[in-house]
């Protein structure tokens, strides 16, 4: 039985200066890890670092049918069958990330198949927990 899921996918940045470029990204979810979901930027950069972001799951998929999240990260539907991920870090400026709608709802009907709601505690890995929180 899988252990992850993932879906590529372009995204946009509506609020950024090339609103209409496609940039690459990537959904993940992890069994390990029930409650999250990872959204990655690959890097084009000669350092090959991606960027990550993990957040709820249960807040992506509440965000992509109503506004949803109060903290770092909001998730709200959009124009045009999109998803707006909003992150804002206390250090750093806010980005908007708009997805496909149908990307997020095929990414979490894999990842809600391989953990389905209300089994979570089932599938914690607390080492995997670790050393996400503590690399």
């Amino acid at each position: 039985m899988p252990v992850a899921t993932s879906r590529s996918t372009a995204v946009t940045l509506p609020e950024g200066p090339f609103p209409h470029v496609a940039l690459s990204a990537q959904l993940r979810f992890e069994a390990s890890l029930p409650y999250g979901v990872c959204l990655a930027f690959p890097s084009r950069g000669p350092q090959g670092e991606t960027l990550e972001w993990y957040f709820g799951r249960d807040l992506l998929a509440e965000g992509r049918l109503a506004s949803a999240g109060d903290g770092d990260v909001r998730v709200e539907p959009g124009p045009d069958g999109r998803v707006l991920v909003t992150l804002n870090p206390h250090d750093a400026g806010r980005t908007v990330v708009s997805v496909p709608a149908k990307a997020v709802a095929a990414f979490l009907n894999d990842a809600f198949t391989l953990v389905p709601p209300g089994t979570e505690s089932e599938h914690l890995d607390l080492d995997a927990v670790l050393a996400q929180l503590f690399p």
